[in-house]
């Protein structure tokens, strides 16, 4: 996959994104610790406007690489 060389654009989109993003709500609860915490999916809904909101993408693609499960997590911008 081609990379650019430069992350400017991306940067400021993605500090835009994160001064407008509040945190995930938790709405899931550990008995084992007795703890509350956000699942995936509303850490999705929480920050994926935002990110859309900016031109920012987010893909995970898996691969295996000598017998472990490899993510690779990207944000792509629309620049």
């Amino acid at each position: 996959m081609k990379t650019s060389e430069t992350i400017n654009e991306l940067a400021a989109a993605l500090s835009k994104a994160q001064g407008e993003m509040s945190n995930a709500s938790l709405n899931k609860e550990n008995p084992f610790f007795k703890s509350k915490y956000a699942d995936l999916a509303g850490i999705r809904d929480t920050v994926t406007p935002s990110l859309a909101k900016n031109g920012i993408a987010v893909t995970q693609l898996t691969e295996i690489g000598e017998g472990v499960l490899i993510v690779c997590t990207r944000l792509i911008h629309s620049s």
